[in-house]
C-alpha cells in the first residue's frame, strides 16, 4: 500500500473508532438517565367545616284561606324571630316562598274528600351561616318551636344540614408539599433496596383532592386528601 493511502486509512480508522465510543457512551449514559422509579404520595388532613347551609320549612293545613294566610305569616314570623335569639343576623336567614296547595284541586288525589283539611301551606327557609357551631345548638333548640306549635321540617330529612369546606386553595400548596416529600421518602426506601440513590423529579401528575365526611355522626369534619405520582431518577447502584 502506498504512503499516500496509509495516513487516509488511518484518519477513517480512528473516525470509525471515535464514532463508535461516542455512541456507545451516549448509550450509555441515555439508559442511566432513563433509570426511575415511579412512586405514589399521599397527604391526608382532617378540618373543621368552615360553612353550614340548611335548607327548612313549616307548614300548616286548614280549610280557611283567609286563617291559614294569617296564622302561616306567624309562625313565619316566629321561626325569623327565633333564629335571631340564637344570633343570626338576617342575611343568613333567608325566607323562600311560601306555597298553599288545595288537595281538592287535585286531580289525581282520590282521597281528597276524605281529608279532614282542605290546604296545606309551606313556607321555605335557608339559613346559610359560617357559623358552623351555632348551627349545632340551633339542632337542638329547634323543638322549642314544637311547644308553639310550629312543626319545624328539614328540606333534606336524612341530611337536614350541609356542611362545607371552602378553604381548600389555602391548604393545597402545603398538602402537595407533603405529598411530594412522603414520595420521595417512598423513592428513597426503594433506592436503598436497589443500591441506588434518589435524583431530581423526573415528571409528576398531581392527583385530584377529594373531600368526604370523616364519618357518618360527623359530617361537619372533612377530610382531605391528595395522592400524588411522580418518577424520580436513579443514580449510581
Amino acid at each position: 500500500m502506498k504512503l499516500t493511502y496509509i495516513f487516509p486509512a488511518l484518519l477513517l480508522s480512528v473516525g470509525i473508532f471515535g464514532a463508535g465510543y461516542f455512541i456507545g457512551n451516549m448509550h450509555k449514559i441515555g439508559k442511566e438517565y432513563d433509570r426511575y422509579v415511579q412512586v405514589k404520595g399521599l397527604s391526608e388532613r382532617e378540618v373543621p367545616a368552615d360553612l353550614a347551609v340548611w335548607p327548612m320549612h313549616v307548614s300548616l293545613t286548614g280549610n280557611n284561606l283567609t286563617t291559614l294566610k294569617a296564622e302561616i305569616e306567624e309562625q313565619n314570623r316566629e321561626v325569623q324571630d327565633f333564629f335571631r335569639s340564637l344570633g343570626f343576623s338576617e342575611e343568613e336567614l333567608s325566607k323562600g316562598n311560601t306555597n298553599i296547595n288545595d288537595l281538592q284541586a287535585d286531580p289525581y288525589n282520590r282521597n281528597a274528600q276524605n281529608n279532614p283539611f282542605r290546604y296545606i301551606a309551606k313556607s321555605e327557609f335557608t339559613l346559610r351561616t359560617k357559623e358552623v357551631s351555632k348551627v349545632q345548638n340551633a339542632l337542638t333548640a329547634s323543638l322549642e318551636l314544637m311547644s308553639k306549635g310550629i312543626l319545624l321540617g328539614s328540606q333534606n330529612s336524612w341530611r337536614p344540614v350541609e356542611y362545607i369546606f371552602t378553604g381548600l386553595n389555602d391548604i393545597k400548596p402545603a398538602m402537595i408539599e407533603e405529598a411530594t416529600k412522603n414520595a420521595r421518602e417512598v423513592a428513597e426506601k426503594f433506592a436503598r433496596d436497589s443500591q441506588a440513590q434518589v435524583g431530581d423529579i423526573k415528571t409528576a401528575r398531581q392527583g385530584l383532592f377529594t373531600i368526604s365526611d370523616r364519618d357518618q355522626n360527623t359530617p361537619q369534619i372533612k377530610q382531605i386528601r391528595v395522592v400524588s405520582t411522580i418518577d424520580f431518577h436513579l443514580e449510581g447502584g
